[in-house]
């Protein structure tokens, strides 16, 4: 009840525009390779493996690296409870032109066309997922946030990418 109550007031802070962030310089390639990390009991315990792949040496950017980290966490979670039968979990940071690229690449069922239109509505969730449909819709906001855009693409029966877009300056 307590997380539900916390997910209910980030979401309405970050769909207010009240929602305080507090940025600092972050290092891209040790943000994502930590959050790896911080995944591999359970990716493993899911028979998942997990890959890291920093391109080049992103530079530091300005973010809050707690908001962050919570946004790539929920998309972690969520694909690894969508590789029922193991598979790999690809977690990447990029540069490309003006803009940090944080990626979350499964090799999870995927998603059909109008699940995927409707993936950021509050309290959407497939109906085997055992969260409250809330995750993805703050995760959008708290990307959006930060000036940023997040992005889902899926095919089923071959997996999903998420990507979170942040500008650099």
């Amino acid at each position: 009840m307590e997380r539900l109550l916390e997910d209910l007031r980030t979401l309405s802070l970050a769909e207010a525009g009240s929602l305080t962030l507090h940025p600092e310089p972050v290092d891209p390639g040790v943000l994502v390779g930590d959050i790896a990390d911080g995944h591999r009991g359970a990716a493993s315990a899911a028979e998942v493996e997990v890959r890291v792949d920093v391109a080049g040496a992103p530079p530091e950017v300005l973010l809050d690296p707690l908001r962050i980290r919570e946004v790539l966490t929920n998309l972690i979670v969520n694909a690894i409870r969508s590789m029922p039968d193991g598979g790999t979990l690809s977690l990447g940071a990029a540069v490309e032109g003006t803009e940090l690229l944080l990626t979350v690449t499964d090799t999870g069922i995927g998603m059909e066309a109008d699940e995927l239109e409707r993936v950021f509505e509050r309290f959407h969730r497939s109906p085997e997922s055992p969260g409250t449909g809330l995750g993805l819709t703050i995760s959008k906001d708290l990307v959006e946030a930060h000036g940023g855009v997040l992005t889902l693409e899926s095919s089923p029966g071959v997996g999903t990418t998420a990507t979170v877009r942040l500008p650099l300056v």
